[in-house]
């Protein structure tokens, strides 16, 4: 029942390699499943979620938290509509990333999963780095970007991650002493990454 995280630096193809260690070993891919759990908690449309991490926080929510006492936006909101606040995003994303987990045969992607699961007696924590220009390269390739596009992907991505992260009071994000396994993908391929991964789950 293990579980494997993997947190990246954005274009480190960590999206597709999760998705090729959980479809080896037989694991759930949890990437876009914890967006639908927490939309479901909220009461939001998985859109919302979406476009709240794009933001590392929704502006409209912030101004409405400062604007509104959060009592009567439950009260006015409790029987039609969900609510979604930085605080209320957050401790939703503990309870779903913890219940995943408890699930157990898992790859979760990101979303500060390695604080979340750090103490997880079954889980592995995955990084994966890579020089900027490689990660601009990898965009281009996997997913058609003009170069000038995937640039500005790596350096809005770059910033929203810290930011995120930043949410959660941590800065300590890429410091290889938070993870079984650091993975410089300049250096090995997909395939290699994947076999390493699997082999650290104990499964390959």
């Amino acid at each position: 029942m293990a579980v494997i995280t993997i947190s990246r630096q954005y274009g480190a193809g960590g999206r597709t390699l999760g998705r090729m260690v959980a479809q080896k070993l037989g694991y759930t891919f949890a990437d876009s499943e914890i967006i639908e759990r927490l939309a479901t908690e909220a009461r939001v449309s998985p859109q919302w979620v979406e476009s709240f991490e794009k933001e590392a926080g929704s502006r409209l929510s912030r101004f409405v938290s400062s604007m509104v006492a959060k009592k009567w936006v439950d009260r006015v909101l409790k029987d039609e509509h969900g609510y979604l606040d930085e605080q209320s995003y957050l401790d939703y994303l503990v309870l779903i990333i913890a219940q995943v987990a408890d699930e157990g045969n898992v790859v979760i992607l990101g979303r500060g999963s390695q604080y979340i699961l750090n103490d997880h007696p079954d889980a592995y924590h995955i990084l994966l780095v890579d020089e900027a220009a490689n990660r601009i390269k990898f965009l281009m390739e996997r997913q058609g970007h003009p170069e000038a596009r995937a640039a500005a992907l790596v350096e809005s991505e770059d910033r929203r991650r810290a930011k995120l992260y930043g949410r959660l009071g941590k800065s300590d994000f890429d410091t290889p002493q938070l993870y079984h396994l650091v993975i410089n993908m300049a250096r090995l391929s997909l395939d290699r990454a994947c076999d390493l991964v699997c082999r650290l789950s104990g499964e390959c």
